[in-house]
């Protein structure tokens, strides 16, 4: 009797799209690893509930295909091998190399745990992420090529996951905001832990020429506030009913509004990042595809920081 009322609790709270008035205490490393993807108060883990909607919110989202745009995972099946941007983890005793890089003054110089082992994400961007579990380090590539034992990048960025520093001002990374990648993709091991504890990586067809925090690059066309800038912060609203979803969308959806999604590169409006994993099933990825734009409010970001260096959040705003 007593289990009962107890599942029937937490089926009424999932019915009234109620979430606990905090995220539960959790880390969910990559499979693999036991490296935190950074410390619990970097922007990427924020609570940003508390944030207010910014200013530009109706013209943002009106740029990225206005409230009736439906967002879209930019993951899951695809015949042999299912999209989204893989990663790897590597111990110490791989190889590291040196990258020939297009942006050599924006990118870290390494070298990088590369190699004929990585994987490189298909199509244009071909980026490679590899995360090494014996130091706690994330390298990231944009545009690699092993190039038979000649590696070329278009630029790459190596991240202490135990650190908050961000790239220097008006540097890009493996991604055109200049922020990491993987810890903005949603992974299935922490789905089906049941808890997504950070912020989600989107794209914008077309961004302002300009960037903000956490952002510390631009990629815009031209000047326009009414666009999306990088690092534009958007978090769905408490009120979007998520009672009649599957679970694992219910998993995302809390994500999306504990956490919200980030714009991290141009692309598609509203295609969000989830890593290069099996287990997806149609049913759940139809669901994520029917969420409207409407049920997002971008918010003021920058009232979480501490200093435009830092990927550190005021403490209040500090998830699990």
């Amino acid at each position: 009797m007593r289990r009962f009322s107890i599942g029937l609790a937490v089926t009424v709270a999932l019915l009234a799209g109620a979430f606990p008035a905090s995220p539960a205490p959790h880390r969910v490393p990559p499979a693999g690893t036991d490296c935190p993807l950074f410390p619990r108060n970097n922007h990427w883990h924020a609570d940003v509930r508390k944030l207010p909607k910014h200013p530009k919110s109706d013209e943002w989202i009106r740029a990225m295909g206005g409230p009736d745009q439906l967002l879209h995972p930019d993951f899951g099946p695809s015949g042999g091998r299912p999209y989204g941007i893989p990663y790897d983890v590597v111990d110490d005793s791989h190889d590291k190399v040196d990258v020939d890089f297009y942006y050599p003054d924006e990118s870290d110089p390494g070298p990088y745990p590369f190699g004929p082992d990585i994987t490189i994400e298909g199509g244009s961007d071909r980026h490679a992420l590899m995360l090494q579990k014996d130091e706690c380090t994330l390298y990231e590539l944009y545009d690699a090529d092993w190039n038979g034992g000649e590696p070329t990048a278009g630029s790459g960025a190596i991240w202490d996951l135990g650190s908050n520093k961000l790239r220097p001002a008006g540097d890009t990374s493996a991604d055109a905001a200049g922020l990491s990648i993987l810890p903005g993709l949603i992974r299935r091991d922490e789905v089906e832990a049941g808890v997504i504890d950070h912020a989600i990586r989107v794209t914008a067809e077309e961004t302002d020429d300009r960037y903000i925090w956490p952002a510390r690059h631009k990629a815009g066309a031209r000047r326009d506030p009414d666009l999306p800038p990088m690092g534009a912060w958007f978090r769905m609203k408490a009120s979007f009913p998520v009672g009649g979803y599957l679970e694992e969308t219910r998993v995302i959806l809390r994500a999306f509004k504990v956490h919200g999604m980030v714009v991290a590169d141009n692309g598609t409006n509203f295609y969000f990042g989830g890593a290069s994993q099996e287990g997806w099933s149609e049913e759940v990825l139809d669901e994520l595809k029917s969420i409207p734009a409407r049920a997002f409010v971008a918010v003021r970001s920058e009232k979480m920081m501490v200093k435009p260096g830092s990927g550190r959040v005021e403490q209040r705003y500090a998830g699990g």
